[in-house]
């Protein structure tokens, strides 16, 4: 009687050997990663929520400048075509540091400024030191922050400086 032959040939063995061990490695990886996902996914949490809440207190401190341009136009008439500009930018970037989050800062906020001094160019004086103390908490901000609000950020730092120093060169002169 002839010898059979069997149907498995050794690569056919070593291939569903192989296979086997394959799939046995691929469930251990994944078994072992869920802890790091679980990580990965909390700390993606907890980075959203800190960006969230910066994002909320530089839109805050752009809408309070905002504000202050409001109601020094209001209390001065003859310094309001100045100011415009300047108040719109200001909402402008509240409304960019708010991109995405629940503030809508279009509004005036429910906090009364501060009173405006009666000369004009006190106010201004004034609304100056706001603008800068505004572009100083930009500035500092930008540690905690991701990349691409940080650059946000110190476009807005450097805007506010800007006001500054337009708040506080002369009309028609430097």
């Amino acid at each position: 009687m002839p010898a059979t032959r069997t149907l498995t040939s050794r690569r056919a063995a070593l291939a569903a050997t192989g296979a086997a061990a394959a799939a046995g490695l691929l469930a251990a990886c994944s078994d072992s990663t869920a802890p790091d996902a679980d990580r990965g996914a909390a700390e993606q949490a907890r980075a959203a929520r800190a960006e969230a809440a910066l994002r909320l207190r530089t839109s805050a401190a752009s809408t309070a400048l905002r504000d202050r341009y409001q109601a020094v136009s209001v209390r001065h008439p003859l310094v309001r075509d100045r100011l415009a500009p300047l108040r719109e930018e200001a909402a402008q970037h509240a409304t960019a540091l708010a991109a995405g989050h629940a503030q809508q800062p279009s509004a005036p906020s429910s906090t009364l400024p501060a009173a405006v001094p009666d000369d004009p160019s006190e106010a201004l004086r004034e609304l100056a030191a706001t603008a800068r103390q505004v572009s100083d908490t930009h500035t500092a901000a930008l540690t905690g922050a991701p990349p691409e609000l940080a650059r946000l950020l110190a476009s807005v730092a450097a805007a506010g400086a800007v006001h500054a120093y337009l708040l506080t060169r002369r009309e028609g002169g430097s």
